[in-house]
């Protein structure tokens, strides 16, 4: 069903009220729920627009690919055709359903470099140093690795290195090693540069979502109500608060007010976008989408990030790769072994291996992440696997320089949003590109990969030139699911909140989501998302005490 919103001034005064209303039932949101009504004289409810249906392909790591094709538990947003990426719609999946992205994710457990933070917190967003926001990674986890001063054991987030090992990975991380590269047994230790297995948020072999970390625990709590099939579609305000959110349920409008805070956790697509139906953004392009402005944010939508990855991929000599391993009979005894054990390779999620490396001297910490898994397939989006052995590495910048856009498209909230990543249009994002392959190819060349490596497919060897490798990552690179940043932290005037996540210029309204984020870290998003709803559960307490 599609409605329209109405004006505020149309809205009813009527409503249920609760202390906090928190908008988003996904990473971000789960952990602030649970937090939030940890303490039984506040009351919360929890807004998600999917359900709280689950099955077995988000609970095997190794399912995720089935999981993006299914509109139950994902958004299947598209991005706008771009000159910059060949003019492709370029698929951008979003988690929809308790647990968000966590249930359809590949599940890698990567915290991001310390001068990411440091960067923020310099750039105006105070209180986000690493020394800051470390607490709140260790608060985190419980790492298997065990605890250190820079890591987690009693977390609600279980983290484990990838458990099965592999010839073909063994061999890529000494290949590696081979190159000139150091193996680094904790990325999110002290140094993230080298290579290693990858960690993974894990829990005997099963997907541990922020539904399993955070949220069911508190299932039981009297004073947390969680709303499922509820997708919020506008924000009331009222003599300069935000007193109510408007959402959809079964076809009809409904109203729940704030009697503290509302916050946004509906993630870096959907938080801009749903600040802009409410009438809150740049003026400019409200009135473009026929949305009345009733708050000035100009940078609402705006600073666009993500994380853009090439794919390389090789054919393999001996039919001993996932192709195989996930087919015929070879599935049905992983089966068996994933049901009396909750091991084998339905436990592998997208990146088995992985690495950190610098593109060239002077710079100060690594510039591109490389995962490598022993499988391959012909399109990204799809993750069809190859019938024939084969072995993939996926490269992405840390740190691109490009920025785009989200803004609404129509006053329809549930006519999505439109999505302009803007990719590889700042040059220096392509040259580091092109460089980070041209090193994934010379790791595939070292001595250690003779017996896997039968040719190269993707790009092939043919691709030489910065131009040639250029247009290759223009006609096929994707997006690696991390969008942030539309909705930034900081002081300046085009920042949407302060560095207490506070919407400018309006009281009773928070933002703790991916999108405050001033720059992308350089790592998978999710580890960083959840310290900053651990962070902002102490800033709203804080501030209610």
């Amino acid at each position: 069903m599609t409605a329209s919103l109405p004006h505020p001034s149309a809205w009813p005064d009527s409503a249920e009220a609760f202390d906090y209303v928190v908008v988003g039932g996904g990473t971000a949101g789960c952990a602030l729920a649970a937090r939030l009504s940890e303490d039984g004289r506040r009351s919360v409810i929890l807004l998600e627009a999917g359900g709280d249906r689950h099955s077995l392909a988000v609970s095997v790591p190794a399912a995720f690919g089935r999981t993006w094709h299914d509109r139950r538990f994902n958004w299947a947003f598209r991005t706008e055709p771009e000159e910059t990426t060949g003019n492709r719609a370029i698929a951008v999946p979003r988690g929809r359903s308790l647990g968000g992205s966590t249930l359809i994710n590949g599940m890698i457990w990567v915290r991001g470099q310390p001068q990411d933070f440091d960067g923020w917190a310099q750039a105006g967003a105070r209180g986000w140093s690493f020394a800051d926001v470390l607490p709140y990674f260790r608060r985190i986890e419980a790492y298997s690795g065990g605890e250190t001063e820079l890591r987690g054991r009693d977390g609600p987030v279980t983290v484990v290195d990838v458990p099965l090992r592999h010839e073909i990975p063994d061999a890529f991380l000494r290949a590696a090693e081979q190159a000139g590269y150091p193996r680094n047994p904790d990325y999110n230790g002290r140094e993230q540069e080298g290579f290693s297995y990858y960690q993974a948020n894990q829990r005997r072999g099963r997907r541990w979502s922020a539904f399993h970390a955070y949220l069911k625990p508190a299932l039981g709590r009297s004073n947390l109500c969680v709303r499922t099939d509820a997708q919020a579609v506008g924000i009331e305000i009222r003599d300069g608060r935000a007193a109510a959110v408007r959402y959809l349920a079964g076809g009809v409008e409904n109203r729940v007010a704030a009697r503290a805070e509302i916050v946004l956790a509906a993630g870096a697509i959907q938080t801009p976008h749903l600040l802009e139906l409410s009438g809150i953004g740049r003026p400019e392009v409200l009135q473009a989408a026929g949305i009345q402005p009733v708050l000035a944010a100009p940078g609402v939508g705006r600073n666009y990030q993500d994380h853009f990855a090439t794919r390389m991929n090789w054919r393999v000599t001996r039919p001993i790769t996932l192709n195989e391993m996930t087919r015929g009979r070879h599935l049905l005894r992983a089966l068996a072994q994933y049901a009396l054990s909750g091991s084998g390779v339905l436990a592998y999620g997208t990146g088995i291996a992985g690495g950190f490396v610098r593109t060239r001297p002077g710079l100060e910490t690594p510039d591109i992440q490389y995962f490598f898994v022993h499988a391959s397939y012909a399109n990204a989006a799809d993750r069809v696997l190859d019938r024939a052995p084969g072995m993939t590495i996926g490269v992405t910048q840390l740190r691109p320089g490009s920025r785009g856009t989200i803004h609404v498209a129509s006053p329809d909230p549930l006519v999505p949003p439109a999505i302009r990543p803007n990719f590889l249009s700042d040059p220096a994002d392509g040259e580091c590109l092109a460089e980070g392959m041209r090193i994934a190819r010379r790791i595939m060349a070292q001595p250690a990969m003779d017996p896997y490596r039968a040719h190269e497919m993707n790009p092939g060897e043919g691709v030489q030139s910065d131009a040639e490798w250029l247009d290759y990552s223009r006609r096929t690179g994707q997006t690696i699911y991390h969008p942030v940043g539309t909705c930034r932290m900081g002081e300046d005037p085009e920042a949407v909140v302060d560095s207490a996540l506070r919407l400018r210029e309006l009281r009773g309204l928070r933002i703790a989501d991916a999108s405050v984020m001033p720059r992308i870290v350089s790592a998978n998003t999710q580890a960083a998302v959840f310290m900053i709803a651990e962070k902002a559960a102490d800033l709203i307490r804080r501030d209610h005490a």
